[in-house]
């Protein structure tokens, strides 16, 4: 049975996002009350099931409690194609907003647990508070900057580095979330999967993971990344993480929105 959340993980999740959101200073503390208010209702996921899917005209987005979602394309084969993955605290659907059908699927990649918020809702919450609707825009700058460095990352640098980088911005977000412990995070994906998100056949996936293991930086198994090397690693893919736009704040501001709503 997927896991249930409890009122503080769905609280611990909301001051990821709202810290997230005024990163850059443009939410007040009215726009922050507004949205703790919104009316959400909770949806539990088994893995593999669809959030939302391709072709649907959705009339609510999706808040990520727990667990993993991942953004995929199917093909006319039946094949996917990963697009971008998203954990606690992410809302990878803000675009559905504007959108009148999905042109992407959202999938759980693990046990996760959602929050359902109505568009209307949404929308009724930008317009009263500009400040919201521009922290929400900044949300899909991001999402936009994660699908180019993905585009980037599968077409033009080799599958060590793919991976290598792959790995990186994975571990660097659960990370700045909170979500790493001991050098690892969860990273619910097989070899097939993983794949199908950097255009890499399955004995190719293997192979390059054999050699990141062999070089003792990172390695995947049962569903949990670990990370031996985060300097070596970070070398190998060439990483830099200003792409995602995380400021250093996040820490303290998680910290004041929970110290403010006790």
């Amino acid at each position: 049975m997927p896991r249930k959340s409890s009122p503080s993980q769905y609280r611990e999740a909301l001051d990821l996002l709202l810290a997230k959101m005024e990163q850059h200073g443009t939410l007040t503390a009215a726009d922050e009350a507004a949205i703790c208010a919104l009316r959400a209702y909770k949806r539990s996921l088994a893995p593999g099931e669809d959030a939302v899917s391709q072709g649907e005209r959705p009339d609510v987005a999706v808040f990520v409690i727990a667990g993993m979602l991942a953004r995929y394309h199917t093909l006319p084969s039946g094949d996917r194609q990963y697009l971008s993955l998203h954990i606690k605290g992410d809302m990878p659907d803000v675009q559905s907003l504007l959108l009148t059908i999905m042109d992407h699927s959202l999938c759980a990649l693990d046990q996760a647990e959602i929050a359902v918020l109505p568009h209307n809702q949404l929308i009724d919450l930008c317009l009263r508070r500009p400040g919201v609707g521009f922290a929400f825009w900044r949300l899909t700058l991001v999402d936009a900057a994660i699908f180019r460095q993905a585009i980037t990352n599968n077409g033009a640098r080799s599958h060590v580095v793919r991976l290598a980088h792959f790995f990186c911005e994975q571990y660097f977000r659960a990370k700045e979330a909170g979500l790493a412990t001991d050098g690892s995070c969860s990273l619910p994906l097989n070899q097939s999967e993983l794949g199908q998100a950097l255009g890499m056949s399955h004995i190719s996936v293997n192979r390059t993971m054999q050699k990141l293991r062999k070089e003792r930086l990172a390695d995947l198994r049962s569903g949990r990344l670990a990370v031996s090397n985060w300097a070596g690693l970070q070398r190998a893919a060439g990483f830099d993480p200003t792409y995602l736009h995380i400021d250093k704040i996040s820490a303290v501001s998680q910290k004041r929105f929970r110290t403010e709503r006790r």
